[in-house]
């Protein structure tokens, strides 16, 4: 018999005080974004992790113009042939998802024929057809980013909130055009290994994204970690809150002035970035650079940088091994069809575009849409410089076109504050799947990316049983054994504040993470599959990883003790230190 969890709690629950009919209405291709009806419960939903924190009013725009119209249009144009792409239920400020199946056998037959037709032209101009997208992107952002917010009227702010607007639509149409295409290749490589005799689990340690945007924003860090120290600052990083970090470090003058230049060069360069997926509410590093400047802190206290060159090394030569071990059990002619799907694989590497791309879109193309929100909050005069933010789309568009005063917004903005931070502290205790939880999950996007495959809904199930366990199972992510004091976050706030040696614990992670990995032992996940980015970067530092543990965040607690197993897929919870 089925497990069902109720949606019931999240119907009865109104949503954001005051929120209107129209808020949740945007384009969609299949299935709008909306809230739970009973009708849902027959359905499987699972707890995003891309925004722990909940989202905005605002915020919630990204549920519409990347899930309800970017995977659903891109789904429809490749087509992907058992999905329509994914839909979304809001439960308070969290976003429960659940993928939209192809249900007839016709049209799923007939969908695989299109995509076995524009697979291959997208493989042979894949190089091209990316660099196309991302000049598109440019030149949005650069476009966007001349606009002086400082000077610009109200009806000036109305029009670039509103072209902001489309560039992030048009971003995540981009995102999903090209993510599926690549997760089909990827799955039909996976298929041909699987037909070879080759353990699936593998087939993602055979494709090394080498080093990406990311990986180079990191290595800046730490070379602005050397300069620190070099420039004798180790004392006032180690004696000041992470807070107050630019302060203290703008005021203390002598080698500080030096050091904060370069630290203001960085910024230009690669600071347009935000702790978080796809969010308005959260700032950019060159809004707030806390996150950067806790995170040199704490690097600081590592005592030696980390070497990336030998985690290279490593991970090359964990790769190697596994394609040499592979490739021992095929065939002559096995190898050579091995051979040539794998290079095929390399030369449009998912793991390298899904560390790539953050850089250009999840991380940053909700800014234009921030920065032209809070100058809107400055105009009329809001109480906080955040407050725009707590409106609905229409509701902004109304103040900045003059249709309506702010002034009628001020009490529901603060009474949707309240609302939120309800929620933010609900967070922890979220069901993490909601609605009729099947035996097994046949989504190959939900198992590689998301990682819900069969042990993750076993320990879902196990934990609505009760009791705690003291041994999870899950994805053996990247390989390698270590102990460690677990620090589990329910989210990127306070990541920066992470010590070197502990094992991050949380739902899982989002590329705002991964400096993080160059102080950790250990990474242990609810969700993430084999594509997902804790396994990517952890394969990348070497770091063990075990993604999909299902519910690592509330079997494990803060402060235990635990061993992490990265070839097995195992996390043992040892409990607290002495006790």
């Amino acid at each position: 018999m089925s497990v069902v969890v109720p949606v019931s709690e999240f119907i009865a629950d109104e949503g954001y005080p005051g929120m209107p009919p129209e808020a949740l209405h945007a384009p969609f291709v299949v299935e709008p974004f909306g809230r739970f009806t009973q009708a849902d419960e027959q359905r499987f939903w699972f707890l995003d992790f891309h925004w722990p924190r909940g989202l905005t009013p605002m915020g919630l725009i990204w549920n519409q113009d990347g899930y309800s119209w970017g995977t659903q249009l891109a789904a429809a144009q490749m087509p992907l042939p058992r999905g329509h792409g994914i839909t979304q239920r809001l439960a308070g400020t969290h976003t429960y998802a659940s993928a939209i199946p192809v249900e007839s056998p016709h049209e799923i037959q007939a969908r695989g024929e299109r995509l076995r037709a524009y697979l291959p032209r997208f493989l042979n101009d894949f190089d091209g057809f990316w660099q196309r997208r991302l000049d598109e992107i440019e030149g949005g952002w650069q476009h966007l980013s001349r606009t002086d917010t400082a000077t610009a009227s109200l009806t000036e702010l109305a029009a670039m909130l509103r072209e902001a607007r489309t560039f992030h639509r048009r971003s995540f149409e981009i995102h999903f055009e090209v993510m599926y295409p690549l997760l089909a290749l990827y799955l039909g490589f996976r298929g041909l290994c699987t037909e070879l005799g080759i353990d699936p689990a593998e087939v993602a340690r055979f494709l090394e994204p080498g080093d990406t945007l990311i990986m180079q924003t990191d290595r800046e860090l730490w070379r602005l970690t050397a300069a620190a120290r070099g420039a004798g600052l180790e004392s006032l990083f180690a004696r000041t809150e992470p807070e107050r970090l630019a302060a203290e470090l703008s005021a203390a003058g002598g080698s500080a002035i030096g050091w904060c230049a370069r630290f203001s060069e960085f910024l230009s360069a690669r600071g347009h970035r935000t702790e978080g997926t796809c969010d308005i509410a959260l700032p950019s590093w060159v809004e707030d650079p806390t996150p950067a400047l806790g995170s040199i802190k704490t690097f600081l206290q590592q005592g030696t940088d980390h070497d990336f060159e030998a985690a290279a090394r490593v991970a090359a030569q964990r790769r190697d091994e596994a394609l040499d071990a592979a490739r021992s059990r095929l065939t002559r002619p096995e190898q050579n069809t091995f051979d040539a799907a794998l290079a095929s694989m390399q030369s449009v590497n998912f793991a390298r575009w899904q560390d790539d791309h953050n850089v250009s879109i999840d991380l940053r193309v909700a800014l234009p849409m921030r920065w032209a929100a809070l100058a809107i909050a400055e105009r009329v005069g809001a109480d906080r410089r955040d407050d725009t933010l707590f409106l609905f789309w229409p509701e902004l568009l109304a103040v900045a076109d003059g249709e309506r005063d702010y002034d009628g917004f001020r009490s529901i903005v603060q009474a949707r504050r309240q609302y939120f931070e309800h929620w933010h502290e609900r967070r922890a205790s979220m069901p993490k799947v909601l609605g009729t939880i099947p035996d097994t999950v046949d989504d190959p996007i939900l198992i590689e990316i998301f990682g819900l495959n069969r042990q993750f809904l076993a320990a879902v199930e196990a934990t609505g049983r009760g009791g705690r366990l003291t041994t999870l199972s899950g994805i053996g992510a990247a390989s390698g054994r270590a102990r460690g004091i677990a620090r589990v976050l329910s989210d990127a706030d306070a990541l920066h504040r992470l010590l070197p040696g502990e094992v991050l614990v949380c739902e899982s992670t989002s590329p705002n993470w991964t400096p993080a990995f160059a102080k950790i032992a250990a990474c242990v996940c609810d969700g993430g599959g084999t594509l997902s980015h804790a396994a990517i970067v952890g394969r990348e530092y070497g770091v063990p990883t075990v993604t999909a543990c299902g519910t690592a965040t509330l079997q494990i607690r803060d402060g235990d003790e635990v061993e992490v197993d990265g070839d097995l897929g195992t996390v043992h919870i040892l409990g607290r230190p002495g006790g």
